[in-house]
């Protein structure tokens, strides 16, 4: 769907939105009739979707004892689907959702979702874990979701450790060192094959808006811009009107025009983010550390005896200056929100909650997380699930719904980021090392964390004219780094970010931040 379309699409979406949600607050006709025994779920997708009479889901039900109704959506579609969703009459009753997406922003504050601010302290696995996550999560101080606990910070590169290893390459600890290792990736023949078709970098089309976690967004912290919004001369502003963010993507641009970022960056799927990688394509990816032991699995699949030669890991990087600035993440990954239209009693909404409570215990979140005990793991030291009959196809489809479908409805994350589900811990030591590696990186790289001034607040014109701005800074990005457009011309869509109504939107985040006491 091309950006001019999507604008138009979501433009429409949200003046039924609304209407919509202007019903769904009047309390007009009657109730629909929900059945207690059913919860209905929309959630992000990042593999295939799970039989819904599969293993993990009939344990999961057997343990809530309900039903689940979940539809699966493929992330890279989620937001148009989502924004879709809103401007219908047929919520699901529970929605993974960005709390901070125009459109739901906009539903929330019309009524259209659960106001559950007062409301947990009833339901004991419900409370926050962590004010500031739960801060962070909220709409101006107001709690529409419960949040998705996750690390504060995970980012970091996952790279070819082969490659590395066969052009004698030291690990990068530089943006330079990185654009050093792209080069050689490109242009050295790393996996020997005689043939000039390999490039450094994979970076896919990214499916949020300006600071969303993308590798633009990482590399562009790297070299000294604010991670959305920070502060300069006493003023908060947003991170792509300032001389870092330019320099970064003229970086950036420089490794697409030599040829060592993937030439389908502007269209590559994210779900189809590792194929690059295993297929020996591509030689680093910019994302959160759990992404290596995803590659890790696939190729543990193609040789389990050496599979662990294949994948290194490095964190945050410095600038060429040597300072670092590393980019952390908000605490939390979308959350958890009822809809008022499918959830429409006080009654229904405890029936809701009550079940989320549940599968936020410490039984609930371990097989959302890990999978079923005994049969894809066993816990060892009492804080780790060691996976077992790792070789059973049976066993891995388990493992993988977990891994890529049922954690979207964990709420309370693993023990190594402060939550209650035991730390996966696969039985081969390249992945064991893998883990230790990481709690370090992340240890480390938030010393240096770059915190988004902005988060827990949400601006009235920045909702209200979402579908018009939001995607000029992210698509002047690409189109920039493309070479569809100039640095002034990028220049001139920043300028023009700030004449549709960005002006106010800096104006709203500043005086919301002061009264938050930030």
């Amino acid at each position: 769907m091309s950006a001019s379309r999507r604008r138009r699409l979501l433009a429409g979406v949200l003046t039924l939105t609304a209407a919509l949600t202007a019903s769904a607050c009047s309390g007009g006709g009657e109730a629909p009739q929900s059945d207690p025994n059913t919860i209905t779920f929309m959630s992000k997708l990042f593999g295939t979707a799970p039989d819904p009479k599969g293993e993990l889901q009939q344990a999961v039900e057997k343990f809530l004892g309900k039903k689940l109704q979940i539809t699966w959506v493929p992330n890279a579609e989620y937001t148009d689907k989502l924004n879709v969703t809103l401007a219908s009459d047929n919520l699901p009753q529970v929605m993974v959702v960005d709390p901070h997406l125009p459109a739901f922003v906009k539903s929330a504050q019309a009524g259209a979702f659960w106001d559950l601010t007062d409301k947990l302290d009833k339901y004991p696995n419900l409370k926050p874990s962590d004010e500031r996550s739960a801060l962070n999560s909220s709409i101006n101080g107001r709690i529409f979701g419960l949040y998705r606990m996750r690390p504060l910070l995970r980012s970091a590169i996952v790279i070819r450790k082969d490659w590395l290893d066969k052009l004698g390459l030291k690990l990068p600890e530089s943006v330079d060192d990185l654009y050093d290792v792209a080069k050689a990736f490109t242009e050295k023949d790393p996996d020997g094959n005689g043939k000039n078709d390999t490039y450094g970098l994979i970076i896919p089309k990214w499916p949020g808006n300006y600071a969303s976690a993308s590798p633009y967004d990482v590399i562009e912290t790297w070299f000294g811009a604010p991670n959305g919004w920070g502060e300069r001369d006493g003023k908060i502003v947003p991170g792509f009107d300032t001389p870092e963010f330019l320099e970064a993507n003229r970086w950036l641009k420089k490794m697409v025009d030599g040829g060592m970022i993937n030439p389908d960056f502007a269209t590559l799927d994210t779900a189809k983010w590792n194929e690059p990688f295993h297929q020996g394509k591509g030689g680093m990816i910019i994302d959160v550390n759990i992404r290596s032991r995803q590659v890790l699995d696939l190729f543990y699949e193609d040789d389990k005896e050496n599979y662990g030669d294949k994948v290194a890991m490095v964190g945050n990087l410095k600038r060429s200056d040597g300072q670092k600035f590393s980019y952390p993440f908000t605490g939390y990954a979308d959350v958890l929100a009822i809809s008022k239209q499918s959830v429409r009693t006080e009654q229904d909404l405890d029936n809701v909650l009550k079940t989320l409570d549940k599968l936020a215990t410490k039984e609930g979140q371990n097989l959302v997380t890990n999978g079923i005990e005994g049969r894809n793991y066993k816990v060892e030291n009492g804080d780790t699930a060691a996976l077992i009959n790792e070789d059973d196809p049976a066993v891995k489809v388990i493992q993988d719904n977990a891994d890529d479908a049922f954690i979207q409805l964990s709420t309370k994350g693993t023990v190594d980021i402060g939550g209650i589900a035991y730390q996966r811990v696969p039985s081969g030591k390249p992945y064991q090392d893998m883990l230790t590696l990481q709690k370090r990186l992340m240890e480390e790289d938030l010393k240096t964390a770059v915190h988004n001034a902005a988060l827990p607040v949400v601006s009235d014109t920045a909702v209200a004219r979402g579908p018009q701005i939001d995607t000029i800074i992210p698509d002047a990005r690409i189109k920039f780094l493309s070479g569809a457009i100039t640095e002034d011309q990028l220049k001139g869509e920043i300028k023009r970010w700030y004449d549709s109504g960005g002006t106010q939107v800096t104006t709203e985040i500043n005086d919301l931040v002061k009264k938050l006491g930030q």
